[in-house]
Parts: C-alpha cells; sequence; structure tokens
C-alpha cells in the first residue's frame, strides 16, 4: 500500500514548494489532492492577476461560487440530522451561523489556509474576508477533485467534529435587544418596537416583521419566525445603525432635544455588534502551553519577596512616602476596644493627617 510520501514522489512533483502544498494540505484536509491544480486555484486571490492561455483570468472566484453552494447543501444535510425534530426556522439560524463569513474567516485562520492564499501584499492586508473566499473555494476543489462524498466527510471530522461545537453554535445567542434597551435607557432615548406585519408561509409557519424605533427615528427593521427573533434582528440592525452612521445618531439626539427642550450628548459607547466565536475549539500552540517547572523559580521567588514584605517593619523604609490611608498604626483586637473604638480612632487619624 502506498504512503502519502510514496504517492508524491511517483506523482514526481517538479517543485519543493509544489511537494510542500500537498503536505500543507494533507494537514488541512485530511487526505492528499488527486488533482493539486484545483487546489492551486482554490488559494489564489485575484490580486494576482494570473491569466490561462486563452487570456482568462486565473483566481478562486469561480470555486468559491461553487464551494458557497455545495457547503450550504453539506452544512444543511449535517443540520437537519444533527438536530432531529427541530423546525425549519431553527435549522435555517443554525446553518447560517456555520457558513457566516465570520466563521469561515476564523476558521481559514484555525487551519492555517491564510498562510497557504496566494496574493499582493496590499490586497492580503485589507481583504478581511479573503481567508473564507479561500475556504470556500478550497471546498469547491474538494468536490471537483473526490466528490460531495468527500466534502460531507471534510466537515463533518475535519470541521464540526475538531473545530467547531455544533451545538454551541446552535444556541448561541447574542442578545442585541438587551443592548439597545440598555444603552437607550443609559442615554434616556425612547424606544419602541412596532409590528410591521404578521404573515404565514405556505407551510403555516408565522413571519414577523418588526421595526426597532428611536426617539420617532426609524432605525432597523427584523423579519423572524418569531416575536423575539424579528426584534431580535431590528435591534442589531439599530445598533450597527448608530455605530456606523453619526448622522443617524446626531438625528436622535437632536429629536431627543426637540422632546425635551434640553441639549445632551451621548454618555454611553454603543455596544458593539460582533459575535464572539467562543464555539471555535482552539488547542494552545506547544510553545504557549503553561510550563509548571519552568515557572517554579518565579513562583518561590514572589513567595520570598512576600515573606520579606510581611516581616518587614509597618513604618516602611526611611524616605518612603507617606500613604495619608495608611491605618497599620492602629493594633488594638477586638478584645480590647470595641468595633464603634477602633472606628473612632481611625477616623481621628484621618483627619490629624490632614492638618
Amino acid at each position: 500500500m502506498l504512503t502519502g510520501r510514496d504517492l508524491i514522489d511517483r506523482i514526481k512533483l517538479p517543485f519543493r514548494k509544489e511537494k510542500e502544498l500537498f503536505y500543507s494540505l494533507r494537514a488541512i484536509l485530511g487526505f492528499y489532492p488527486h488533482h493539486i491544480e484545483y487546489y492551486k486555484l482554490a488559494l489564489m486571490h485575484k490580486s494576482v492577476a494570473r491569466r490561462n492561455a486563452k487570456g482568462r483570468p486565473l483566481n478562486n472566484e469561480r470555486l468559491e461560487f461553487l464551494g458557497d453552494a455545495i457547503l450550504d447543501a453539506v452544512v444543511g444535510d449535517i443540520v437537519y440530522r444533527h438536530f432531529e425534530g427541530k423546525r425549519e426556522g431553527f435549522l435555517t439560524n443554525t446553518r447560517s451561523k456555520l457558513v457566516q463569513r465570520e466563521t469561515l474567516n476564523r476558521l481559514a485562520q484555525e487551519m492555517g489556509i491564510n498562510q497557504l492564499i496566494l496574493s499582493s501584499t496590499r490586497s492580503s492586508s485589507h481583504n478581511s474576508y479573503m481567508g473564507g473566499n479561500a475556504f470556500e473555494a478550497l471546498v469547491g476543489a474538494i468536490y471537483l477533485d473526490r466528490g460531495y462524498d468527500a466534502c460531507m466527510q471534510f466537515m463533518k471530522k475535519r470541521i464540526l467534529s475538531q473545530i467547531i461545537n455544533i451545538d454551541k453554535v446552535a444556541y448561541k445567542e447574542v442578545n442585541f435587544k438587551s443592548k439597545l434597551i440598555e444603552w437607550c435607557q443609559k442615554n434616556r432615548v425612547n424606544l419602541e418596537f412596532g409590528l410591521v406585519s404578521q404573515t404565514k408561509e405556505d407551510n403555516g409557519s408565522p413571519v414577523f416583521v418588526y421595526r426597532a424605533v428611536l426617539e420617532g427615528k426609524e432605525a432597523g427593521t427584523g423579519k423572524g419566525y418569531s416575536k423575539k427573533e424579528s426584534q431580535q434582528l431590528a435591534s442589531k440592525e439599530a445598533l450597527q445603525k448608530l455605530r456606523r452612521e453619526p448622522q443617524f445618531i446626531d438625528a436622535v439626539f437632536a429629536a431627543k432635544a426637540e422632546r425635551t427642550k434640553m441639549e445632551e450628548e451621548p454618555v454611553s459607547t454603543v455596544p458593539s455588534t460582533d459575535d464572539r466565536q467562543d464555539f471555535i475549539i482552539s488547542k494552545p500552540k506547544a510553545d504557549e502551553r503553561p510550563d509548571r517547572q519552568a515557572d517554579a523559580p518565579r513562583r518561590d521567588a514572589r513567595r520570598r519577596q512576600q515573606a520579606e514584605a510581611e516581616a518587614a517593619p509597618q513604618g516602611g523604609a526611611a524616605g518612603e512616602e507617606h500613604d495619608e490611608f495608611d491605618l497599620s498604626d492602629i493594633t488594638a483586637t477586638p478584645k480590647e476596644m470595641s468595633r464603634e473604638e477602633i472606628i473612632a480612632m481611625a477616623e481621628a487619624a484621618a483627619f490629624s493627617s490632614e492638618k
């Protein structure tokens, strides 16, 4: 049976860098590619501006399109089977969290895909979605190289069993409504949620549309399968609008000033709507793991310093700046003085130091 290295040697890759790419892809995907050209194209950003013999641009945009469709199907299949009996709205929401751009960007970073992307230096520093796009393109490459089943196994065995906690993703909820209410209360801004519409889908599932209104100004609209979900989405859109549009927040406070006949500035920073990716299972690197033996000398030194500090005279070293709140000279114990007497002595010491 051929090993991975035997396979590479038999293929007789012409360049050392290409062999290194084989090994890197094996570590990321869990298998060796059959057709390396698909994967090389998946890792080629459009900023490189290469063209084939027919003059057509060579980049990963077409593979990204294909991978996006395959990823939706694969993740939808996995979510459907994993959460048996859950309603369509829950399944859709969970799939969206798994394939959203922020999640794919984090996956690309955790798996080392970012280091393999071929791009111009300027683009790599300014394009925050490059890693997520390359991840989708790699899924497209897997599909063309090995088929749908290989994409399914890659997501199940490499992603959802080792890197992402699917249950934590599904039940993770960021309470944007609570954040918006808290900000409005701190700034004494009027907030209202109004029902825009309530309809039903063909299967009978209710659909709600709510609007968040700040001081009479429309701030955000949300559509969901429950009142809670639609108000959450409306609140998220309102927070994003407050953070990104200074003119909107000015209009809100102008309306508030008109209502209260007072001019005020915001007293509280608008909360962020960025989701914490705490469902990513990150393993500490070898050089980041704590070494208790290496820390032992420092712990011993800290213990010696603490012991010396406790043994030192209470008055402090000569020339040391006096702490006017230091009441260490009160040495009476509760048996000798009452609590009221101790407090009285402390107050007397404090007042005497002010003279």
